[in-house]
């Protein structure tokens, strides 16, 4: 059995929400890129921020049964989209969290909390970071003033999953890497951020007329009677 965590946001992702019990989705491709380099380090801090999450989870409790110490920070916009808060309370030694409307843990940013880790005189040996490009930018802003190695798993746009068609590639120490098959996770410190925020908007007005399509069909079939 897999468990499939998703946020509502575009056309295929509202498909899916639509399904019900016994429904079927044709096909699941994965996983994709390279494993998880998990190894015992000493502490390690990892940080999710809204569905990132979601990925976070298995990469966190790899670390901890490698034996590490871990600390936890989770943020989002709101309590209702702050998920997985008691699968990682089982795991942290100690768990921070943010959400920007204040109606669960700190009303903060993760960096807040990212800058309260790094005050304590026994700094983390990693960090681990997964959510919104411009979070993961600006922990790995933070990270980098101590030299510690800050592990990002990228989210850009992907199509085919085998790095043929090039829709994944990012700037990663100046060279073009393609996330799909070269990582989802980089060296935060490498990786250029301005580029990979760009190119995830690139087809924002595709995305918003496909939403427009779907929603024009549900009205058709509820006009018409159709199931």
């Amino acid at each position: 059995m897999i468990t499939l965590i998703f946020q509502t946001v575009g056309s295929s992702t509202r498909d899916l929400g639509s399904l019900n019990v016994g429904d079927e989705v044709a096909h699941i491709t994965g996983p994709l890129g390279k494993p998880t380099k998990i190894e015992k380090v000493g502490a390690v801090c990892a940080i999710g921020g809204g569905v990132g999450i979601a990925l976070l989870y298995p990469i966190a409790r790899g670390f901890k049964e490698a034996g590490n110490k871990l600390t936890v920070i989770l943020g989002a916009r709101t309590k209702e989209l702050l998920i997985l808060e008691k699968e990682m309370t089982a795991l942290a030694s100690e768990i921070m969290l943010c959400t920007d409307d204040g109606s669960l843990g700190r009303k903060a940013m993760v960096t807040a909390l990212v800058d309260d880790v790094l005050a304590r005189p026994e700094k983390p040996d990693e960090f681990v970071v997964v959510g919104p490009g411009r979070m993961m930018q600006a922990v790995c802003n933070q990270t980098r003033k101590f030299g510690i190695p800050t592990i990002v798993s990228l989210n850009p746009i992907m199509v085919d999953g085998t790095g043929m068609c090039g829709g994944c590639r990012v700037t990663v120490a100046g060279e073009t890497r393609f996330a799909c098959v070269d990582g989802p996770e980089f060296d935060g410190h490498q990786v250029d951020f301005d580029e990979l925020i760009q190119r995830q908007s690139y087809y924002r007005s595709e995305e918003g007329a496909a939403i427009a399509h779907q929603k024009d069909e549900c009205k058709l079939k509820g006009a018409t009677g159709d199931k």
